[in-house]
């Protein structure tokens, strides 16, 4: 994965960071040798002149770390050589020393990776495996006095000190965020077209979500995943146990229609979901001189790069959730069974949508029904509701794997409030096709209810129109809805057409 090289560069700068160090440490002995040398045999100049050369050569290797680090942030060119123990052609390490010639240096390198490799652990609050890690290693407790490496047993210590101050969370008072599709062209988005409206009503741009991002960050809020709030155990849904540090709150994400519609084509959005070089979800978007570039166009690729900032706004590697709809395929691939006729690359994007679907899940992300037409399936008759779920269920989930998650269009449940009963013809139907969470939408801070079979809970959307309504409120408005995550006037785009009214 596209991490792997990141840490290979980062470890062999903290490699050259290390040598130069101990040579500048060691320089006042050799000043010390040189000047009885010199006095003794006047060869001072000789033995500065053998010197020099080996701090610039140090100098070259941290800085030739430095430059990969920065050049080649995300791609993945597998295992670097002081990971596999191989070196060059010229039987050099990655360091270009002699492999093998320091055995003390080589175990010093596999123990920052080690400490590195706990340390991201850690990061994601996940202690246990980042002290299994460490107690496993072949360099814990195998030292010549029996106590290993002593940064080791520091780390262990750490990690198992912070573990004892976390806190459990309150399952009820998890709250749930989501989005749709990001604007990434404010410009196409909001020029006044016959789709303008609805992009300014239920769409967030891309700075937008930064914005929020790192405000609901610096609030304490760490992202879990649906499945982290509760799980299915014989039968019965069982509260989850999340502990995080004290100040921290757990906040799930989603992100509705996951499509890229033909209508959303020259409007300033994705064209679609791609696995980028690096192996992870990126996308693709068309620029104004019809090239196609590869990058973080969307919430998912935003969401990674935010994420790999910041490590610990992800609970044990947690991501958003990802609801499709079917009727013109998924992730921009033309999949639904109406296009088998017209489109020619039918078969090519049923299999890329379905490598893509995989590399989701692959790197933590949740995916979920959202209906297959976008219908209330609380309102539409019940023979019209069977036929959608069937064919979400053929043609979608037949790409993207097993889910037990169902997001609903419109926010528009199958019951109200009360709790879901086996009367409720609608509510067992989608149990009988595997679901188990249950996702409305609901402006409260949170809203979470906890069935003997499944659990439900209450999105919040975060979208042109819902900041609008905290900005025309007032600051100090007992009817703003976002302040615990954000202030509105903060985020709210200056390119968006005010007022923001919902049709």
């Amino acid at each position: 994965m596209g991490s792997g090289n990141r840490q290979n560069a980062y470890r062999q700068k903290r490699l050259a960071q290390r040598k130069r160090s101990r040579l500048i440490r060691q320089l006042p002995y050799f000043l010390i040798s040189l000047l009885i040398v010199g006095i003794l045999g006047g060869i001072t100049y000789r033995a500065g002149a053998a010197i020099l050369p080996i701090l610039e050569k140090t100098k070259r290797d941290e800085s030739s770390a430095n430059e990969s680090d920065a050049a080649n942030p995300s791609a993945d060119s597998g295992a670097s050589a002081d990971e596999t123990g191989a070196g060059g052609a010229d039987g050099t390490g990655a360091d270009g020393e002699p492999v093998g010639t320091d055995p003390d240096e080589e175990t010093v390198s596999r123990t920052d990776a080690l400490l590195d490799d706990a340390q991201l652990l850690a990061a994601g609050y996940d202690y246990d495996a980042a002290i299994e890690l460490l107690k496993s290693s072949e360099d814990y407790g195998n030292g010549a006095d029996g106590a290993g490496d002593p940064r080791i047993d520091s780390a262990i210590a750490e990690y198992e000190a912070v573990k004892a101050t976390l806190q459990p969370v309150e399952t009820t008072e998890i709250t749930h965020v989501f989005f749709h599709s990001l604007v990434m062209d404010e410009s196409k988005a909001f020029d006044g077209d016959g789709d303008a409206s609805g992009y300014n009503q239920v769409m967030t741009t891309k700075d937008e979500f930064l914005k929020i991002l790192d405000s609901m960050y610096k609030k304490g809020f760490v992202l879990v995943r649906l499945h982290d709030v509760a799980t299915m155990s014989d039968g019965k849904m069982v509260r989850g146990r999340i502990l995080l540090p004290p100040g921290r709150k757990a906040c799930v994400m989603s992100q509705d229609d996951v499509c890229y519609y033909e209508y959303m084509e020259d409007d300033g959005f994705a064209r679609r979901m791609v696995i980028g070089d690096d192996g992870k979800p990126a996308c693709e978007m068309v620029m104004d001189d019809g090239t196609v570039s590869v990058g973080a166009y969307d919430m998912v690729p935003l969401l990674e790069d935010f994420i790999q900032a910041h490590p610990d706004f992800s609970y044990k590697g947690a991501r958003a959730v990802i609801a499709f709809t079917g009727y013109q395929g998924i992730l921009g691939y033309r999949t639904a069974a109406s296009y088998k006729n017209t489109n020619p690359n039918y078969a090519a994007d049923c299999e890329a949508a379905a490598a893509v679907a995989k590399c989701l899940r692959d790197n933590g992300w949740e995916l979920a029904s959202h209906s297959w037409g976008h219908r209330d399936l609380g309102d539409i008759s019940y023979d019209k509701f069977k036929t959608d779920c069937d064919k979400w269920k053929a043609e979608v989930e037949s790409l993207i794997g097993p889910t037990d998650i169902i997001l609903y269009p419109f926010g528009a449940d199958v019951s109200d409030w009360h709790a879901y009963s086996h009367d409720n013809q609608r509510f067992m139907y989608l149990k009988s096709l595997g679901f188990n969470y249950f996702c409305n939408v609901d402006s409260s801070q949170y809203w979470v209810q906890l069935g003997n079979d499944y659990l439900r809970q209450g999105r919040r959307n975060l979208d042109g129109y819902r900041m609008w309504m905290d900005i025309a409120a007032g600051k100090g408005s007992s009817s703003r809805k976002l302040d615990d995550l954000f202030q509105a006037e903060d985020v709210f785009s200056s390119n968006r057409p005010t007022p923001v009214v919902w049709n």
